[in-house]
């Protein structure tokens, strides 16, 4: 017989079907018993009221899989409003061992190392699985809000041959006797191909090589990068990352409303117009606000983040805030300055929730201007001829951002450590599973 998801046998009641999935839990009362099949769209109901049935599912581990063959029946209290009566059941592969933690609990019952050294299992639990599909969610709005404004997608080499902004956090490795470096994002890659497309995006990963040991870095996670041309300036990029972030959550909310409703959250509203500050306006509100002096500072710190973030919702009742206009010193050498105040820069970030989400801004797009960066900052243009190579033959004004995936998960639903957020971790300490 065809194999039924669990989301589907609600619309065959009366019929006889097959679904297949692991054993989730076995409940045993004095004259029924229920046993739970969770597939990776959810889960069914199967009652058994015989013996020989009831003995053949008690020797089985948690996590065994089976196929059941079975009537449905209309059951409000169950799964799907469902259940499957008279069931044959078959053992496709049975569990050596149950696992070190209970999947039918709401809530995961283990510490978060346990969980990730238990990954392959742990992330089979409803509430994990769920998270991720918010993420998969996210990521597909990206690349239909961006795709419907007229982007193509690009895939870009992630061994290269010198450093996106800094040589002191990449990966180093051996490329058949020469030096090479796991990317740091595709940043010179995708403006190079703003004079093929005009339009770019990727969704890929990134590395840097910081000895970060934060709930909030990782060394390698997910970069979701647009780049385009003709722009006026960064204020056109983000009026476009509104749309985008707005796009993405519209298909969370539609793509994966079950998943919202079992990790019981609801989504931010993206405000037509996301409240902006300037970096200089923003380091003076923090000093007074928490009556420290930060007005020289050339960044912000994670205390800053958080108090702006605060402030957005309750100035403006917003989630998100705009912060432009960071010092140039903060910025990569491709960064466009801004034009009336050249020590700031055409650049911004977002902050979601009191948390850096975003980094984008104009770039450069003249040949001179970049061997002047380049000078002035005492870098050689050797390590990076191939790239400034495409501004010789002519490039658009043209700007860009990349969001950080697992963050933007992360704070969605609320976890405390973006470790939580992304399926196989790569920090400091870890590399397997």
């Amino acid at each position: 017989m065809e194999r039924f998801t669990t989301t589907r046998i609600p619309r065959h009641v009366g019929e006889r079907v097959t679904i297949g999935g692991w054993l989730h839990r076995l409940r045993e009362l004095s004259n029924v018993s229920f046993l739970l099949v969770r597939d990776g769209y959810g889960l069914a109901q199967v009652v058994i009221n015989d013996a020989a049935t009831l003995e053949q599912v008690r020797s089985l581990p948690n996590e065994s899989v089976l196929l059941v063959h079975g009537t449905v029946v209309s059951e409000p209290a169950a799964p799907n409003g469902v259940e499957i009566h008279a069931p044959e059941i078959e053992v496709l592969s049975e569990a050596v061992e149950s696992p070190p933690f209970d999947l039918y609990r709401p809530t995961l019952n283990a510490q978060l190392p346990t969980m990730l050294d238990y990954a392959p299992v742990a992330l089979r639990h409803p509430a994990k699985r769920a998270t991720f599909r918010v993420s998969a969610a996210l990521t597909s709005g990206f690349r239909n809000t961006l795709q419907d404004e007229g982007f193509t997608e690009i895939q870009t080499p992630k061994i290269v041959a010198s450093a996106t902004e800094s040589g002191a956090n990449v990966f180093e490795l051996d490329y058949f006797g020469v030096s090479a470096y796991l990317a740091q994002s595709p940043q010179f890659y995708k403006q190079m191909m703003v004079g093929v497309f005009e339009r770019v995006y990727e969704v890929g990963p990134v590395f840097r090589a910081e000895p970060h040991d934060t709930t909030r870095h990782l060394n390698q996670y997910t970069s979701l990068d647009a780049e385009m041309g003709f722009i006026d300036d960064h204020h056109t990029v983000m009026r476009m990352l509104r749309s985008t972030i707005a796009g993405m959550l519209d298909a969370v909310q539609s793509e994966e409303g079950g998943a919202l409703a079992l990790l019981k959250i609801d989504l931010p509203e993206v405000p037509a117009e996301i409240p902006v500050v300037h970096f200089s306006d923003a380091l003076e509100m923090v000093s007074e606000a928490l009556r420290e002096d930060v007005r020289h500072e050339p960044d912000l710190a994670p205390a800053h983040e958080r108090w702006l973030g605060e402030w957005a919702q309750r100035e403006h009742g917003s989630d998100f805030v705009f912060v432009e206009g960071y010092p140039m010193v903060k910025r990569p050498f491709y960064t466009h300055p801004d034009p009336g105040r050249p020590e700031y820069s055409n650049s911004f970030d977002l902050i979601f929730r009191g948390l850096e989400l975003v980094t984008g801004g104009q770039r450069l797009h003249r040949y001179a201007d970049y061997l002047r960066a380049l000078e002035s900052r005492g870098q050689s243009v050797e390590p990076v001829e191939s790239y400034i190579q495409a501004f010789k033959y002519g490039m658009p004004p043209h700007g860009g951002f990349a969001i950080g995936l697992e963050r933007f998960v992360a704070q969605i639903i609320g976890a405390g450590n973006v470790r939580e957020t992304t399926l196989f971790p790569r920090d400091l300490t870890r590399l397997t599973p």
